[in-house]
């Protein structure tokens, strides 16, 4: 949460709402480690097919993307996140009304832009994963 927060002052928002709803995921007996250490212990894991044992189940995760999804409809208008990347990714999968192992297949780096939106009354991704050097101007 901090280095989110931490982004969201850097790009000029000094008092971002903070809501639970995007934290990131809970990897229960994986927190703290890499995928290459997840993958040692269990070849071929991936978050999006396999959740993490002890932690937040992948239908815990769909159902909270949903609440949040709603949240954001309910402000009813363009809304600015900052966030984890698989929590993003997630996030995506949801708002394009797809199971949660889209995810797997959308790169989120650090410090990139995404914008979600719709494109003739259907969820759509409307840019993804942009770092700041390569957007347009």
């Amino acid at each position: 949460m901090r280095r989110a927060l931490d982004t969201a002052l850097l790009a000029g928002h000094p008092h971002p709402e903070v809501t639970d709803l995007l934290r990131e995921v809970d990897y229960g007996e994986y927190e703290g480690l890499t995928t290459t250490e997840i993958r040692a212990r269990q070849p071929g894991w991936d978050l999006f097919v396999d959740g993490c044992p002890g932690g937040e189940s992948l239908a815990q995760l769909a159902d909270r993307m949903d609440r949040l999804l709603g949240r954001l409809r309910d402000a009813g208008g363009d809304v600015l996140l900052f966030g984890h990347g698989h929590c993003l990714r997630a996030l995506t999968a949801r708002h394009l009304e797809q199971p949660l192992l889209l995810g797997r297949h959308l790169r989120a780096e650090a410090g990139s832009l995404s914008v979600l939106g719709r494109d003739h009354d259907a969820p759509a991704i409307l840019l993804w994963g942009q770092r700041p050097q390569e957007l347009p101007s």
